[in-house]
């Protein structure tokens, strides 16, 4: 006997997924009710438990989403300079300008989708940290290897120079979301590479 398929859902799940990802990346997990996803979405509650399971389930969704198709410049950035401090630069620079365009909400969803968290949302928030913390891992792995090859120097305190540069990619979000703008942003950007040690080739 042939398979049944099942009744088509009526709705643009992708349209749909982009909705629920820029409420969350505007209100974050926790404020975003269902009802606040359905009206968003323009679905049922029936239809989004039905697509996506749950509100985690969908928040998780939104982020790979978020992470394909606005997040790339992360690992491109850190991954493309020809040196640490030219692909840390190039991230924070990024960073600027993608957490202040005019057409989406002010910051990124990795860094601040569950700022606001609760017990009940803890497993959310470390699934956002540990995103974070690869990013800060990238970071460190290309300053090891500019210290090998001697394109900083011996005594560069690899981790610690890493956690100070994700910290200042993080805070370019919070200071997006707080209404500052990219001129703003990029002052900052350019006072934190002034605390870099000096590379060799720059």
């Amino acid at each position: 006997m042939a398979g049944r398929t099942g009744r088509p859902r009526g709705f643009d799940r992708d349209a749909a997924l982009e909705r629920a990802m820029l409420l969350f990346w505007e209100r974050g997990y926790e404020t975003v009710s269902i009802r606040d996803l359905t009206e968003a979405m323009g679905i049922t509650a029936p239809s989004l438990y039905a697509a996506f399971t749950d509100k985690r389930t969908l928040f998780e969704e939104a982020v790979e989403a978020y992470a394909h198709r606005y997040g790339g410049y992360i690992e491109e950035a850190v991954e493309a300079g020809s040196t640490a401090r030219l692909a840390v630069r190039r991230l924070l620079e990024q960073a600027a300008v993608q957490h202040t365009l005019p057409d989406r909400p002010p910051g990124c969803l990795i860094l601040n989708g569950a700022a606001d968290r609760t017990p009940a949302s803890e497993a959310v928030a470390a699934n956002l940290r540990a995103r974070r913390a690869r990013t800060a891992a990238l970071i460190e792995a290309r300053i090891r290897a500019d210290v090998a090859c001697g394109a900083l120097p011996p005594e560069t305190d690899a981790h610690a120079l890493a956690t100070f540069s994700a910290g200042v990619w993080q805070g370019l979000s919070r200071l997006a979301r707080d209404g500052h703008g990219r001129q703003d942003l990029e002052s900052v950007v350019a006072t934190a590479m002034r605390a870099w040690p000096p590379s060799g080739g720059e």
